[in-house]
């Protein structure tokens, strides 16, 4: 489990290189370490090495891996949420990144009153507009946002996307700063604080931090290709 410390410690340092070129404060920066379909054993090796927040994609497969880990490790929920799952994920995880409707806000708002939680969530804007990602339009989510705002229960804290793939980093400029303008003026239009923009992955996470990125997920760059599919569902860890 050494390389995963040493693949953290090197994360670190870009994270910490890209804030020096950004001028921003590291304090500013959340890394969440992506550790879907990664097992308990390397979760603690990044933990004993320092990392505090984790990202996982699937609730049945983090009902089995939370409680094999410290009450101390700090959970996020990073992948697409099922509305059949929200009542089991609402109590292990601290933040919400892919909030992608209203009626999944809807849904999570009336489920949290049941069970007397008040989650945190960030909603996910397809800002590149591909027909094969989820999430809203900016203008959708301009047209709905004040009916998602007004849900007593939940806290929008910011906004999320994921860019088109692309073999150069440099590509996801663009997408991460439409993310950022849109938040602003969201900020600017609705009288709201947006803190987080969580953009960014192992591949352009630097550029997403140059761009404004309050929160980067980074899987691969620290814990090493992912387990596969097969494997994931011979082991019962998968949805």
């Amino acid at each position: 489990m050494n390389d995963i410390a040493q693949n953290l410690e090197r994360v670190h340092a870009q994270v910490a290189d890209a804030v020096r070129k950004s001028g921003r404060s590291p304090d500013e920066i959340q890394l969440i370490a992506v550790s879907k379909t990664h097992d308990a054993e390397k979760v603690r090796a990044a933990f004993d090495a320092g990392q505090e927040i984790f990202g996982e994609s699937r609730v049945q497969e983090a009902r089995v891996k939370i409680p094999l880990l410290p009450s101390a490790v700090r959970w996020h929920f990073i992948g697409r949420l099922q509305k059949n799952k929200v009542r089991h994920a609402l109590p292990l995880f601290e933040l919400f990144h892919s909030i992608d409707s209203l009626a999944l806000a809807e849904i999570m708002n009336r489920i949290a009153e049941e069970e007397g939680l008040h989650p945190r969530v960030l909603l996910e804007v397809n800002v590149a507009g591909e027909g094969s990602k989820i999430g809203f339009t900016p203008d959708s989510l301009r047209a709905e946002f004040e009916r998602i705002d007004s849900l007593g229960r939940i806290t929008v804290e910011g906004l999320m996307t994921i860019p088109p793939l692309a073999k150069e980093a440099e590509a996801s400029r663009k997408f991460f700063v439409a993310l950022r303008e849109l938040r602003d003026d969201f900020a600017h239009q609705f009288d709201v604080k947006l803190p987080h923009l969580s953009m960014g992955m192992s591949h352009d996470f630097a550029v997403a931090i140059e761009e404004g990125a309050t929160l980067v997920r980074v899987g691969t760059a620290i814990f090493g290709p992912r387990t596969p599919m097969r494997l994931r569902a011979t082991h019962g860890i998968d949805d």
